[in-house]
């Protein structure tokens, strides 16, 4: 069964961890996820039920919970701030690596900008430069087309742009 499995449904499978991982992983890590699948069948084949779900179905849904937690523990061992992935979004990169005070006032005003915002603007900016979405899963996840978020993320990043240019007056 599990030869007959691994045949069938690798490649139905892969497309369902890879559209999970897309961003987020390695095609080598889309793989791991796959081979997960098929070590959880041989481990438990008791655990599928042939009169509750089709053999592709219930490996589907294998697939994808295997694949969201390996996202969730990628996502966990980033190390990349959100100040830092917006800082570049701005066009505030330029930074240099050895002016850490320059860096650091930026970072400070940049925190100080994005507070300043209300808890919709927040969510949207830390959701698709902290987390990395995509717009049409920022989409879903708040219930708002596609285009609106498209259009709200870009008046919120030119909003943080006049934040942080009024705020370069305030150096100290």
């Amino acid at each position: 069964m599990l030869a007959f499995a691994v045949n069938k449904y690798s490649k139905l499978l892969w497309k369902i961890a890879a559209s999970v991982l897309i961003n987020a992983a390695s095609a080598q890590d889309v793989e791991e996820c796959v081979a997960d699948v098929f070590i959880y069948l041989w481990q438990y084949p008791e655990k599928y039920d042939p009169d509750k779900a089709k053999l592709s179905s219930w490996l589907s849904v294998i697939a994808r919970s295997k694949a969201v937690d390996r996202y969730r523990q990628i996502i966990r061992k980033r190390e990349i701030s959100m100040e830092e992935i917006v800082v570049e979004s701005l066009g505030y990169a330029e930074i240099t690596a050895g002016d850490e005070m320059e860096e650091r006032y930026s970072r400070e005003k940049l925190r100080f900008c994005i507070e300043g915002l209300d808890d919709k603007e927040k969510e949207l900016v830390i959701r698709r430069y902290y987390y990395e979405q995509k717009p049409a899963e920022i989409a879903v996840a708040l219930d708002m087309p596609k285009k609106q978020v498209e259009n709200r993320l870009y008046y919120v990043r030119q909003k943080l742009k006049k934040m942080m240019e009024k705020r370069e007056g305030d150096r100290p």
